[in-house]
Protein backbone atom coordinates (compact mmCIF):
# COMPACT_ATOMS: atom_id res chain seq x y z
CA UNK A 1 0.00 0.00 0.00
CA UNK A 2 1.13 3.44 -1.30
CA UNK A 3 1.94 5.76 1.60
CA UNK A 4 3.19 9.61 1.70
CA UNK A 5 2.89 10.63 5.57
CA UNK A 6 3.86 14.24 5.37
CA UNK A 7 4.21 15.81 9.00
CA UNK A 8 6.42 18.60 10.20
CA UNK A 9 3.67 22.10 9.90
CA UNK A 10 2.76 24.47 12.09
CA UNK A 11 2.90 27.96 13.24
CA UNK A 12 6.17 30.10 13.16
CA UNK A 13 7.21 33.76 13.23
CA UNK A 14 8.69 35.34 10.09
CA UNK A 15 12.11 34.90 9.94
CA UNK A 16 11.58 31.48 11.29
CA UNK A 17 12.49 28.09 10.77
CA UNK A 18 10.25 24.77 10.04
CA UNK A 19 10.99 21.12 8.41
CA UNK A 20 8.73 19.23 6.54
CA UNK A 21 9.12 15.55 6.15
CA UNK A 22 6.70 13.12 3.79
CA UNK A 23 8.15 9.53 4.32
CA UNK A 24 7.31 7.09 1.67
CA UNK A 25 6.62 3.44 1.74
CA UNK A 26 4.69 0.79 -0.25
CA UNK A 27 6.79 1.93 -3.69
CA UNK A 28 10.39 1.63 -4.84
CA UNK A 29 12.16 4.90 -3.34
CA UNK A 30 14.44 5.29 -5.70
CA UNK A 31 12.44 4.96 -9.24
CA UNK A 32 10.22 8.21 -8.36
CA UNK A 33 10.96 11.87 -8.15
CA UNK A 34 10.06 13.64 -4.99
CA UNK A 35 8.36 16.87 -5.08
CA UNK A 36 6.86 19.54 -2.50
CA UNK A 37 3.90 21.83 -3.48
CA UNK A 38 1.85 24.28 -1.62
CA UNK A 39 -1.76 25.63 -1.82
CA UNK A 40 -2.17 29.00 0.22
CA UNK A 41 -5.71 30.29 0.51
CA UNK A 42 -7.95 30.68 -1.99
CA UNK A 43 -4.61 30.61 -4.66
CA UNK A 44 -3.61 27.37 -7.11
CA UNK A 45 -1.28 24.46 -5.70
CA UNK A 46 1.83 25.35 -6.75
CA UNK A 47 5.30 23.71 -7.21
CA UNK A 48 8.04 24.42 -4.37
CA UNK A 49 10.58 22.01 -4.96
CA UNK A 50 11.69 18.49 -6.35
CA UNK A 51 14.50 16.05 -5.84
CA UNK A 52 14.75 12.11 -6.92
CA UNK A 53 14.47 9.30 -4.28
CA UNK A 54 17.86 8.32 -4.65
CA UNK A 55 18.85 11.99 -4.80
CA UNK A 56 21.67 13.63 -7.45
CA UNK A 57 19.75 17.43 -8.27
CA UNK A 58 17.13 19.39 -6.76
CA UNK A 59 14.41 21.95 -8.11
CA UNK A 60 13.27 25.04 -6.56
CA UNK A 61 10.66 27.63 -7.42
CA UNK A 62 12.11 30.94 -7.76
CA UNK A 63 10.40 32.22 -4.80
CA UNK A 64 11.72 29.91 -2.22
CA UNK A 65 15.27 29.18 -3.70
CA UNK A 66 18.18 30.65 -1.36
CA UNK A 67 15.35 30.02 1.53
CA UNK A 68 14.64 26.22 1.21
CA UNK A 69 16.29 23.39 0.94
CA UNK A 70 14.92 19.59 -0.32
CA UNK A 71 16.88 16.52 0.86
CA UNK A 72 16.21 12.65 1.05
CA UNK A 73 16.92 10.23 3.54
CA UNK A 74 16.72 6.76 0.96
CA UNK A 75 17.62 3.28 0.95
CA UNK A 76 21.13 3.51 -0.27
CA UNK A 77 22.21 4.42 3.06
CA UNK A 78 22.47 2.98 6.38
CA UNK A 79 19.38 3.26 8.92
CA UNK A 80 17.78 5.09 5.76
CA UNK A 81 14.18 5.81 6.06
CA UNK A 82 12.92 6.95 2.37
CA UNK A 83 11.88 9.89 3.75
CA UNK A 84 12.18 13.36 1.58
CA UNK A 85 12.72 16.81 3.85
CA UNK A 86 11.78 20.56 3.26
CA UNK A 87 14.07 22.43 5.07
CA UNK A 88 12.09 26.22 5.30
CA UNK A 89 13.98 28.60 6.52
CA UNK A 90 13.84 32.53 6.29
CA UNK A 91 10.23 32.20 6.18
CA UNK A 92 7.63 34.80 5.27
CA UNK A 93 4.19 35.43 5.49
CA UNK A 94 3.93 35.08 2.16
CA UNK A 95 4.98 30.79 2.62
CA UNK A 96 1.59 30.33 4.55
CA UNK A 97 0.08 27.23 3.02
CA UNK A 98 -0.99 23.80 3.00
CA UNK A 99 2.28 21.92 1.93
CA UNK A 100 1.95 18.50 -0.29
CA UNK A 101 4.29 15.50 -0.81
CA UNK A 102 3.88 14.16 -4.32
CA UNK A 103 5.47 10.92 -5.82
CA UNK A 104 6.15 11.19 -9.31
CA UNK A 105 7.65 7.76 -11.42
CA UNK A 106 10.41 8.90 -13.43
CA UNK A 107 8.90 6.76 -16.71
CA UNK A 108 5.44 6.56 -16.70
CA UNK A 109 4.55 9.31 -14.62
CA UNK A 110 2.15 7.60 -12.00
CA UNK A 111 2.10 9.75 -8.71
CA UNK A 112 1.01 9.34 -5.43
CA UNK A 113 -0.40 12.38 -3.15
CA UNK A 114 0.32 12.44 0.67
CA UNK A 115 -1.88 15.26 2.76
CA UNK A 116 -1.53 17.98 3.55
CA UNK A 117 0.26 19.69 6.28
CA UNK A 118 0.10 23.53 7.43
CA UNK A 119 2.29 25.65 7.52
CA UNK A 120 1.20 29.10 9.25
CA UNK A 121 3.90 32.11 9.08
CA UNK A 122 2.39 35.02 10.94
CA UNK A 123 3.62 37.53 13.57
Amino acid sequence: QVQLVVSGGGLVHPGGCLRLSCAASGFTFSRYVIHWYRQAPGKEREFVASIPGSGGWTNYADPVKGRFTISTDNASTSNAKNTVYLQMNSLKPEDTAMYYCNAQHRDDGRAYWGKGTLVTVSS
